[in-house]
């Protein structure tokens, strides 16, 4: 099935301002069947979840509606997604009722490579035990993560390894199943930050080996809000601090005070979108594999359009240089700010920003401190016409 990228970014409502949007990775744009069923629930009579009221069952309706559609996005268990704010909330709700058991002699590992988000909240967890952290370096030569070194670094006190499924600053794409398989067989568990990852890539947790996937639906062309996907059985076992009266259920208990409505209705409008690139044949998991590769190979083709272009023009450095790497493309040149860059773009309708967006391990590995780079991220509606204003606005910049 051929990718028709026009009729993709029809479905924007955004992309009428004129901007070739390079900063997907920030957070994406969203077709307008997201935004009406946001509007179609907020109008909508609702209250509290419940089945007596019809408002009562709109709320439990949506609610039930979105965790069935992440489940089939990443081939979870709807029974084991749970919602919050974002997923750096989660993580550090996660991260404290997890570390509730470590002591001093138990270990975590962390990576050079993720966005803080999955790496303070296991430091301080850790360091509020009085556990040991761990850090996995990632070759900044090559931007790869191998799984032995990981595997180097567990032993029988390792209680959780953390790790991405792709980096949101150079897009390596590390393999998640070997390093959790690593985990597993040490008898850690793996939390894997799959923020990245799932707006690019079809995701099955199960065979990433992930016991706890991490994801943000406004990456993904859904509203903000955080989501992570475990085991119902999982996630019995943990005990977190709630309200005495609120429900001791799964996975309720870790979602605290009312839940978003409408941003669920929104979840679930973006995972049908996908869904809907998948062409109109078997379930909806089915779909999304399908709408997912056709995604992936769209992406992939302007990703090497665009690094031959930038490999072209004189004192550029690309910084994204795994084997297996997301669209998002990571740029510095010699002697220039790319904070200069970014600028001069967005005043022709380009947005690529700059800096080190939170994944400050890894920029400094890098060697490029907390500033960071010039970061290209592609995203479902990007097009050649993007990718020609990009290199030519890079172009000119270069020349001045």
């Amino acid at each position: 099935m051929s990718y028709d990228v026009a009729a993709v970014r029809a479905c924007f409502p955004a992309l009428r301002a004129g901007a070739a949007h390079f900063d997907g990775p920030g957070g994406s744009q969203v077709p307008e069947s997201v935004a009406a069923a946001v509007a179609a629930t907020l109008t909508s009579p609702i209250a509290n979840r419940g089945r007596t009221t019809q408002a009562e069952r709109t709320a439990d309706d949506v609610v039930l509606a979105a965790r069935q559609a992440v489940a089939d996005l990443v081939a979870g268990d709807p029974g084991g997604v749970v919602f919050g704010r974002s997923t750096t909330q989660l993580t550090y709700d996660l991260s404290r009722v997890l570390s509730a058991g470590w002591g001093p002699g138990d270990e975590v590992v962390v990576t050079r490579l993720d966005h803080d988000a999955n790496v303070r909240p296991w430091v301080q967890a850790a360091r509020a035990r009085g556990a040991t952290v761990r850090w996995a370096e990632f070759d900044p030569a090559t931007g790869e993560l191998a799984p032995e070194v990981v595997g180097a670094l567990l032993c029988d006190r390792t209680r959780l390894v953390a790790v991405t499924g792709a980096s949101n600053l150079i897009g390596t794409r590390p393999d998640v199943a070997a390093i959790s398989a690593l985990a597993h067989d040490a008898g850690a568990l793996a939390y894997v930050d799959g923020v990245h990852l799932t707006a690019h890539a079809a995701v099955d947790v199960r065979a990433l080996g992930a016991d706890l996937y991490a994801c943000s639906p406004y990456k993904f062309l859904g509203p903000h809000l955080g989501c992570v996907v475990a085991d119902p059985g999982l996630l019995a076992t943990l005990h977190p601090d709630k309200l005495l009266p609120s429900t001791d259920a799964v996975p309720e208990r870790f979602e605290l005070g009312t839940l978003p409505y409408e941003l669920l209705a929104g979840t679930t409008a973006a995972v049908d979108f996908l869904a809907g690139l998948g062409g109109p044949e078997g379930d909806r998991r089915a779909r999304l594999v399908a709408g997912m590769a056709a995604i992936e190979e769209h992406e992939d083709r302007l990703r090497e359009r665009i690094e031959d272009g930038v490999r072209a023009l004189p004192g550029v450095t690309l910084w994204s240089r795994a084997a297996r790497r997301t669209p998002t493309l990571l740029l510095t040149v010699d002697g220039r700010d790319a904070a200069d860059a970014y600028r001069f773009l967005a005043e022709r309708g380009v947005n690529a920003p700059a800096g080190s967006f939170y994944a400050l391990e890894a920029s400094r590995h890098l060697g490029l401190g907390d500033t960071g780079g010039l970061r290209v991220g592609l995203a479902p509606y990007n097009d050649d016409g993007d990718v020609d204003r990009l290199l030519a606005g890079l172009g000119e910049w270069l020349s001045i």
